[in-house]
């Protein structure tokens, strides 16, 4: 009887811990279902992955959840084909093609993937430590995870922490999830695996 029960707590701290992970999935890896494009650049599905290109005005182009997060955990997996200058917004709006809100770096070798840009605003907020670079696998998979928690918000890469930054204002931002194409074209970047879990106050 006590194996029975000591079984059965450990299922009920298993189905806990699955809980509260409560993950919800951005992309379904059928459509742009739950999205929206912005600008004339490419986003399409292919072979389940979601794909961006630069188009032939090689502007900036993004696509952004139509459902706003605040406080989250967001995970997804990248592959860099080509210039992969790019990057993921948090609590962030777009109009046309100037958005607003702040950036999680997704960028070529030497260019500070998982740093924090602010866009129209104060500029890069905070850089990772050049050795980090090294993380980034540049032609191949890439997991990033942001967490966003009031003023607070944290980057990984491949399971590295890259910057922790604390900031009032981004403590007041509302938005959506959105990815982005630079400009200057030559970008081709697939993604895979959005995942949010929204965090409770």
């Amino acid at each position: 009887m006590k194996l029975t029960f000591f079984g059965l707590l450990l299922a009920c701290i298993s189905l806990v811990g699955c809980a509260q992970q409560n993950a919800i999935e951005l992309f379904n890896g059928e459509n742009l279902d739950g999205w929206t494009v912005h600008g004339d650049e490419k986003w399409y599905v292919e072979d389940g992955l979601l794909i961006c290109e630069s188009g032939p005005k090689a502007g900036y182009g993004y696509l952004s959840t139509d459902d706003f997060y605040d406080d989250f955990e967001l995970t997804l997996e990248f592959k860099q084909e080509a210039n992969g200058n790019s990057g993921v917004f948090i609590r962030s709006t777009v109009d046309g093609t100037k958005v607003s809100g702040w950036q999680v770096e997704v960028a070529p070798p030497g260019k500070d993937t998982g740093g924090i840009y602010e866009s129209y605003g104060r500029g890069w907020l905070i850089k990772p430590d050049p050795e980090k670079d090294k993380n980034l696998k540049m032609g191949e998979w890439n997991t990033m995870k942001i967490r966003a928690e009031g003023s607070k918000i944290t980057s990984w890469l491949n399971g590295v922490e890259m910057v922790t930054l604390t900031d009032e204002k981004i403590g007041e931002g509302k938005g959506s999830i959105a990815l982005q194409i630079h400009d200057g074209g030559g970008i081709k970047v697939n993604w895979r695996n959005i995942k949010i879990v929204p965090l409770k106050s």
